[in-house]
């Protein structure tokens, strides 16, 4: 960091901040490993399809931890007197067969109904397989074969 406070070059990253962030990082990665391991429960829609909601041009399968956040998202919907199907999916599968099937920028939404409890995987490297990542040039994304 220069003398007048500027931030470092290139990170973004004010020095101060540097083990904020890399606390941050760390339990991201520590959530992101437990998602994967764990069993959620995925609504499914019309046609038996997995339950997505589109956002900014991402699209994001519904995923909850518990048959309580799914209630919750169907009181949120207005909808608790339906008859709500759902599958069990280990959170990886999602991540790794789900998201890149989908055809187009998809990740998943955990316990969307809960604020700031949810938790939100959006299709970047290292959280999808890179062939999903849209933060990735396409000549990394295909292997090199663009």
């Amino acid at each position: 960091m220069s003398e007048n406070g500027d931030r470092m070059a290139g990170s973004g990253v004010a020095p101060g901040q540097t083990a904020e962030v890399e606390a941050r990082r760390r339990e991201f990665a520590e959530l992101l490993g437990e998602f994967r391991r764990t069993p959620v429960l995925v609504p499914l829609g019309d046609g038996q399809a997995l339950l997505t909601a589109d956002l900014g041009g991402i699209r994001f399968i519904l995923a909850f931890s518990d048959e309580q956040a799914l209630a919750r998202y169907a009181v949120a919907r207005g909808e608790s007197a339906r008859e709500w199907t759902y599958q069990r999916v280990l959170g990886a599968r999602l991540l790794d067969v789900a998201v890149p099937a989908a055809g187009v920028p998809c990740g998943v939404a955990l316990d969307c109904a809960d604020g700031s409890e949810g938790m939100v995987f959006p299709p970047v490297a290292g959280i999808v397989p890179d062939g999903a990542a849209v933060d990735l040039d396409d000549e990394v994304r295909h292997g090199g074969a663009v």
